[in-house]
């Protein structure tokens, strides 16, 4: 089910102008230094300011706008005195509405003390997508730069769109969206709360659709009629509609490895290495790799891998001997471009970067180094394209000699790029700089190349060593940290890595047409994420909304320089339903093995490795990387092998693993079936709550024996926990016996246990690996789960006073679909279906479903009715 507010055609945005607007309210100013100062721009002049009153934490400061016409506010400008002052505003907020009463926040960040005049974009798109005019712009000072010092606000000019018909086009539509929120929740709490004859008036009156139409005959079904049978009926055909999808995707998925074995026509296939760079063609199914480093030197082969074939193909055993090819390196990074069939290539650590000439002559040699040490060429960063179609197949191409002379970026080694195929844009984030200065590290900033202006434009600066260290960037300085681009909403995702000696675990999303950063987290790891890590990789599926991230270096401690590899280290998949906002961290986990067999070949735990991602296969494909050090026995060790000290073991060394493994890789999830049987479960464990209030006690216990018991997972110990402990209400109420007369039933425990005493058989079930699923339910709502329950009884003295507002009797709809001969529902019984019913609803998708949340939360919420 879509709304209506979402489907709509979007009109098209006219271009931003500055706004005009008036003071319309302020606190208490500091002597001349009135708010209506802020109107005009006078750098030089110190007395044109906006200073507060009140210096204290405690004392909240505010200037009030008035825009002239209602508007689209698309961002916010601070000038600033012509020097830095200790009085300029620091910390702030902003805030926008319709009316001063009710605002929202729409932006939370800091100044920079210097003379640069800086824009933020405000919030103009809500979270459903939904854009909203403003009328009223609050600024709230939080602080100032100088410790004690009041706060000053010295220019502030507001851009937006204030086209008469674009401004009420997004007004309409607004209102629409904000009338149908409303509605839908008064609709759930009419339903909930059994006044089932207004729900349908105000259905019958209105354009709205609470849910889908299996949802709703689901809870005609379960809820008002107790129609099981119907009732289970109606979850394949929520499966069907494709219901069941949204929640199938947010399930604890399990990986499933398999190693790829392809050689070449000579039997060969890439040898070990790290630090390589691969790039997927999606369309044609290969895989290119190119370089690395092999523990002793750096590679310049290129190889080509074929899906569907299975196989490898070298395309060049050394491209540094080829027209324009680029020499031997490692640490580089390689982009597919899907327009044009190119590969572009940047970055490098080769040999003669890091080398004392005096151990390597050939080496350098090979680099371009004079054995003297003295460099024939400086530290050059070049750029090139490899044609893999049309007339210039096979052919090299060097775009740059040196991308630091044209605006790029400088030499760089562990950085990240990814390109945006339909804008024709390639994007460059971070990495380490390479200028022979290994003792004082260098990074790179946040760059763009124009494929068809053959144009670099820096993005994102990384601040100077001059600069003060407390002038930050908005995203830190970093190498071996990972990127990925979310074409669909132009959103590149930056995150760990590493600065100096320290591992990251922070996250942001780059908005490439504002160029704007917003910090998703500054700590991951403490908000159910990965650790800390570096040279981990990423990949997204933009469709999905996921990043799959498979593990690399972390820290035995985080306050610890020792580099660890842990042997246990998880992947892990990062779902977001909008960009801008924290999404969810999960780990992924191994694969099921079925009861009797053999564990699953996975890979060794590695770093410095590659991946790739086919998003229409939904695959996951791996080559090579670092193992870290192993001991292993000295007849198998080829190279790189350093005595391990150990007098006791004299038959074992220590050495670094380079590896040349292959692998693929796809994430399985629970299946519709298994989401319908818990839902199964659900349903009978409350038919036979009520059969034991209703039918004979032997008949319910067959019950439970057979149909409960066929859609309990007995290998899950929380299931097979509920499940015996639903014997408990046979023995809790009076039951009714063959004879029709009633009992108490009064069973002692061990005769519970012994009732159960063998455990039902396990259910049989496919043991192909796609019906791999996991018994993981993710958190519920317990608000939701508990909204209709708390209408009808707490206490004894709280269920007194709300019968008094609210009996929970039958309404005439019910009577309309119940049969003569049977009683009315209770309102306890009422209660406990809608439950069921509810908790149902979890494995529904939004947009299948009545609304999260409820009404009675808005009394208890600030400024709620």
């Amino acid at each position: 089910m879509s709304a209506t507010w979402v489907t709509s055609s979007q009109p098209t945005m006219p271009p931003a102008q500055a706004m005009t607007y008036a003071i319309v309210g302020c606190s208490e100013h500091s002597g001349n230094y009135v708010p209506e100062n802020i109107l005009v721009d006078a750098p030089q002049d110190p007395l044109s300011r906006w200073s507060g009153a009140q210096q204290l934490p405690t004392a909240k400061q505010w200037i009030l706008l008035k825009l002239e016409t209602l508007s689209v506010v698309k961002s916010i400008t601070f000038g600033k005195f012509h020097r830095k002052h200790p009085c300029n505003m620091r910390e702030f907020r902003v805030y926008v509405g319709l009316n001063p009463h009710h605002m929202a926040q729409a932006l939370h960040t800091q100044l920079k003390d210097d003379t640069i005049y800086e824009t933020f974009p405000l919030k103009h798109v809500n979270s459903e997508g939904i854009c909203f005019p403003t009328r009223y712009i609050k600024i709230v000072p939080v602080s100032a730069h100088g410790m004690s010092f009041h706060i000053s606000i010295w220019y502030v000019s507001v851009s937006g769109i204030a086209d008469p018909l674009y401004v009420d086009n997004i007004r309409s539509r607004y209102e629409e969206y904000r009338e149908t929120v409303v509605l839908r929740h008064v609709l759930k709490h009419l339903r909930q709360r059994r006044l089932l004859t207004p729900y349908q008036n105000i259905l019958a009156r209105s354009n709205i659709q609470v849910e889908h139409p299996v949802v709703t005959a689901l809870h005609s079904s379960l809820v008002l009629q107790g129609a099981w049978t119907d009732s289970e009926a109606l979850l394949s055909e929520a499966s069907s509609a494709g219901l069941l999808d949204a929640y199938i995707q947010f399930c604890q998925p399990h990986s499933q490895w398999k190693r790829l074995h392809g050689v070449d026509a000579d039997g060969d296939a890439p040898s070990k290495r790290g630090g390589h760079a691969m790039a997927l063609d999606p369309e044609n199914g290969l895989i290119y790799l190119l370089g690395g480093w092999d523990g002793q030197k750096s590679l310049d082969d290129f190889w080509v891998y074929d899906v569907s074939a299975e196989r490898w193909r070298v395309i060049s055993h050394s491209t540094s001997i080829e027209k324009n090819g680029p020499i031997a390196r490692s640490c580089h990074k390689m982009v597919y471009d899907t327009k044009s069939g190119c590969i572009y290539l940047l970055g490098r650590l080769g040999d003669g970067d890091i080398l004392k000439p005096e151990d390597h002559e050939e080496l350098l040699r090979r680099a371009g180094e004079i054995p003297d040490g003295s460099r024939s060429t400086a530290y050059c960063s070049e750029f090139f394209r490899y044609h893999t179609r049309g007339l210039d197949l096979g052919k090299w191409d060097l775009l740059s000699f040196d991308t630091a002379t044209s605006g790029g970026p400088p030499l760089i080694f562990d950085h990240q790029m990814v390109m945006d195929c339909e804008a024709q844009v390639l994007y460059v984030s971070g990495g380490r700089v390479v200028d022979g200065d290994w003792d004082s590290p260098k990074y790179s900033g946040m760059y763009s190349y124009n494929v068809r202006t053959s144009k670099w434009k820096l993005l994102q600066p990384q601040p100077a060593v001059s600069m003060s260290s407390s002038v930050q960037p908005p995203i830190s300085p970093r190498f071996g940290h990972s990127m990925v681009l979310d074409q669909m909403s132009h959103t590149l995702f930056i995150f760990a890595g590493q600065r100096d000696d320290k591992y990251l675990s922070d996250m942001y999303a780059y908005d490439i047409a504002s160029n704007t950063v917003m910090e998703l987290f500054s700590n991951f790891s403490t908000s159910g994420g990965p650790d800390a890590c570096f040279t981990q990789r990423a990949i997204i599926d933009g469709k999905l909304k996921e990043i799959y991230v498979f593990c690399g270096l972390t820290r035995v401690q985080p306050a610890s320089a020792l580099t660890s590899l842990r042997s246990d280290t998880p992947n892990w998949v990062y779902q977001y339903a909008y960009p801008s906002k924290p999404g969810k961290w999960t780990k992924i986990l191994p694969e099921v093995i079925p009861e009797g067999g053999e564990p699953a070949e996975v890979p060794l735990p590695r770093y410095a490795h590659q991946v790739v991602y086919d998003e229409g296969m939904k695959r996951v494909f791996m080559h090579g990387g670092n193992a870290g050090e192993v001991n292993a026995p000295v007849e198998d060790v080829e190279t790189e092998v350093k005595e391990s000290g150990d007098e006791d073991r004299p038959s074992r060394v220590s050495k670094e693993t380079r590896l040349d493994d292959f692998w693929t890789m796809k994430l399985l999830r629970a299946t519709p079936e298994e989401i319908i049987r818990r839902a199964k479960y659900q349903i009978r464990q409350q038919q036979f709550r009520e059969m034991c209030e209703e039918q004979p006690a032997v008949k319910a216990l067959r019950f439970l024996q057979t149909q409960v018991s066929a859609v309990v997972d007995h290998t899950n110990p929380e299931e097979t926990s509920v499940f015996r402990a639903l014997l408990g209400h046979l023995f809790s109420t009076p039951v009714t016996t063959d004879d029709g007369s009633a009992e108490s039933a009064s069973t002692p425990k061990e005769t519970t246990t012994d009732l159960l005493e063998e455990p039902p058989k396990k259910r049989s079930r496919p043991n192909t690996p796609d019906e791999a699923w996991t018994s993981r339910l993710d958190d519920e709502d317990e608000d939701e789960m508990l909204g209709a329950s708390t209408s009808a009884a707490v206490t004894s003295s709280g269920q007194k006073r709300r019968h008094a507002v609210l009996l929970m009797e039958e309404d005439p709809e019910e009577t309309a679909l119940r049969d003569a001969s049977t009683k009315p529902l209770s309102p306890e019984r009422f209660r406990q279906r809608t439950e069921v019913f509810e908790s149902l609803l979890q494995f529904v998708g939004e947009d299948g479903k009545q609304p999260m949340g409820s009404l009675l939360d808005m009394v208890d919420a600030e400024d709620g009715i």
